[in-house]
């Protein structure tokens, strides 16, 4: 009980390989030797489609030497004895070979599977500056004269127009261009894009001069990240002819934007980078783009192959935990920087716009309502308001502890705030009274009703000093509905509403290292190892929090992975708990994640209807749930078809019969 697995086409997923194999130049037999060895390598690691260098086969800087017909005829000939590895290995491959037809040479990049050459495409772009003289011996391909190739007594697809797509993974649709077609205004890829390729490779031989391994590296992200695409760039490595240049064998996969893998430069022996590329991220990204939809399509020649698929053991693509917190503490840092000055810009237009030169915000000694008291503190700064006009309100409750109280009071003394203190006891006693409800009785009407009477308070207390009420609530609640409805739900102006909860605590506790100092400081980092909870319920015997948010819902490390695949990425419940397992892995069990995951996708759909009246706050990420912008969801929608899938897998893996 308790395992679970998936195929990669399942998935969505496609595992390729870039490959920098040791290789001599003009000595077509030994290349093909490495070529041979490196394919049943990386077949035995399920890597399904292999991208080699440009001219691999023969090299890069044989000079006059692709004038001759001997090394033509050997590259040729390796061709078909790859075409043969190709079905032993059940493996897809790209190559670069010369190829001389008409009276011409192409530098091509050749498409081989089950044990055919399916189509050759010649390179668009010939570079003839600086060190680079490829007009000397070759032709563009942009106007071949001939659409097919005769070998062997086949005919073969020849162009810059081909496509190929994955039959078993229709979506994977591959485009290919070579070198310096990448680097040049338009690239072929963004039209084999627009064609609907999701794959893009790149066939190079790229010498290393200083600073351009930055500059390549950029290149494949942002064409990734422009294309919506993945990009695989494979570069021919130091066997190369070092007469004048040294070649590195840099070779990177990107998806979107993202660096998904890379090979260490200047290494003699045979070298590769594996990804797991996901084409049903890429297609559900493309959907959510009209701008993408929009472009201008040119109609080519798509031709099919076929791959086997497998069961993946062990996924080879980045899958963090925290998809909302960079792991690498400098990016970290950046990012929160980042967040804050969003949040205080948001709330200091707002009040340059309305004019308001105060506050209101009930702080209570938690992450949420500190890092808001934090935001408008700066927000003052920022446009020379008094800190004064700031009105901090603590308003204990019967779940008050002392800790979080008396941190509430003490960080806005050191704030320099307006501070005030209201207890709820009285009022919510007589509300209770009002409306016959049992104090001794602790349901969602106990709970409710301090947190009402919390937020009538505040909204009054803006009225009589003509401010706005500053929200507290995260991204997490929202998405949860872990708010009460006209309550801590409602606000002026919620600075933190584009904020997961994973990522409040390190907000707070980087303003702790970066911009507060002092005693200020200890307070903060209290705060930040005070237990979640909304103090709604009466403490324990020791005066300690009793009442764990997490403990009722799950933990918000969970939420805001599923929040984050859910809401970016589109992906369904089979696929959101196998990344899941992987991520969590040593720290949840398949059981516990299903679990927490019906709770989540419940109470998402249930409780959309306080995010369609949501209050203005700041968009922060790629995740917002403001139901002006990026989420517009019925409040009504039935979650059924996904508890049913979520039911599936609870039988699929022997949770029940």
């Amino acid at each position: 009980m308790g395992t679970f697995s998936r195929s990669f086409y399942s998935l969505g997923l496609l595992r390729l390989a870039t490959v920098a194999p040791e290789h001599r130049v003009a000595d077509v037999g030994f290349n093909l030797k490495r070529m041979v060895e490196t394919i049943r390598i990386l077949a035995e690691r399920d890597c399904r489609l292999l991208v080699f260098p440009e001219l691999g086969l023969s090299a890069y800087s044989c000079g006059d030497l692709f004038f001759q017909p001997l090394l033509l005829k050997e590259c040729e000939d390796a061709l078909y004895r790859l075409a043969e590895e190709s079905a032993l290995s059940d493996v897809t491959l790209i190559v670069g070979a010369p190829i001389a037809q008409g009276g011409r040479i192409y530098n091509c990049a050749v498409f081989i599977s089950g044990g055919k050459i399916l189509g050759i495409v010649p390179k668009r772009y010939l570079p003839n500056t600086g060190e680079f003289y490829d007009e000397r011996w070759f032709t563009s391909g942009r106007n071949p004269g001939v659409l097919t190739l005769f070998r062997y007594g086949e005919e073969i697809p020849f162009g810059t127009d081909l496509l190929f797509r994955l039959k078993q993974l229709p979506d994977c649709l591959v485009g290919i261009e070579i070198c310096e077609d990448a680097w040049v205004t338009e690239p072929p890829s963004g039209a084999q894009a627009l064609r609907g390729a999701t794959l893009l490779l790149n066939l190079s031989a790229s010498p290393e001069t200083l600073g351009k391994e930055k500059y390549r590296r950029d290149l494949v992200k942002a064409q990734s990240a422009r294309c919506l695409a993945a990009y695989a760039y494979a570069s021919a490595g130091p066997g190369e002819s070092t007469t004048d240049l040294v070649f590195s064998g840099h070779s990177l996969i990107a998806e979107n934007g993202q660096i998904l893998a890379e090979t260490k430069r200047f290494c003699f022996d045979s070298n590769w980078a594996i990804a797991d590329i996901d084409i049903e991220q890429l297609v559900n990204e493309r959907l959510r783009n009209n701008c993408f939809a929009d472009g201008e399509v040119i109609t080519g020649r798509v031709i099919e192959f076929s791959l086997a698929d497998a069961l993946i053991k062990k996924l080879q693509r980045p899958v963090s935990p925290t998809p909302f917190v960079p792991h690498e503490e400098s990016e970290r840092c950046n990012r929160c920087d980042e967040i804050f000055a969003i949040q205080t810009t948001g709330l200091a237009r707002r009040l340059r716009h309305t004019g308001s030169q105060k506050v209101v915000l009930g702080i209570s000694g938690g992450l949420d309502s500190t890092l808001a008291l934090l935001v408008a503190v700066k927000a003052f700064d920022k446009i020379a308001l008094d800190r004064k006009g700031i009105l901090a309100v603590t308003l204990p409750g019967f779940g008050t502890t002392q800790r979080t109280r008396n941190n509430a009071v003490r960080i806005a003394e050191l704030l320099g705030v307006t501070l005030q203190t209201i207890s709820i006891d009285a009022a919510v006693r007589g509300h209770f009274k009002d409306i016959n409800h049992p104090e001794e009785q602790y349901d969602i009407v106990f709970e409710n009703a301090q947190a009402r009477e919390r937020t009538q308070i505040l909204m009054d207390l803006a009225n009589q000093v003509e401010g706005l009420v500053v929200g507290t609530g995260d991204l997490s609640e929202l998405a949860l509905g872990w708010c009460t409805y006209n309550a801590d739900h409602m606000s002026m102006y919620g600075v933190n509403v584009g904020v997961p909860k994973t990522l409040v605590r390190y907000l707070v506790e980087w303003c702790a290292d970066k911009e507060f100092a002092g005693e200020t400081v200890d307070i903060l980092r209290d705060i930040s190892a005070t237990p979640v909870s909304p103090e709604l319920l009466p403490p324990d015997l020791n005066g300690e929090i009793d009442q764990k948010t997490e403990e009722q819902v799950g933990p918000y490390l969970l939420h805001d992975f599923f929040l984050y695949h859910l809401v970016r990425h589109q992906f369904a419940p089979d696929k959101i708990l196998f990344l899941a397992v992987q991520a969590f892995a040593g720290s949840y069990e398949v059981h516990e994640i299903l679990h927490w995951l019906d709770t989540f996708y419940r109470r998402f759909f249930n409780q959309q209807f306080k995010r369609s009246c949501l209050p203005d706050g700041p968009k922060i990420g790629s995740v917002a749930l403001s139901p002006r912008g990026d989420w517009r969801m019925p409040s009504d929608a039935s979650v059924a078809l996904w508890i049913d899938r979520i039911n599936a897998l609870r039988i699929e893996v022997g949770l029940v019969q």
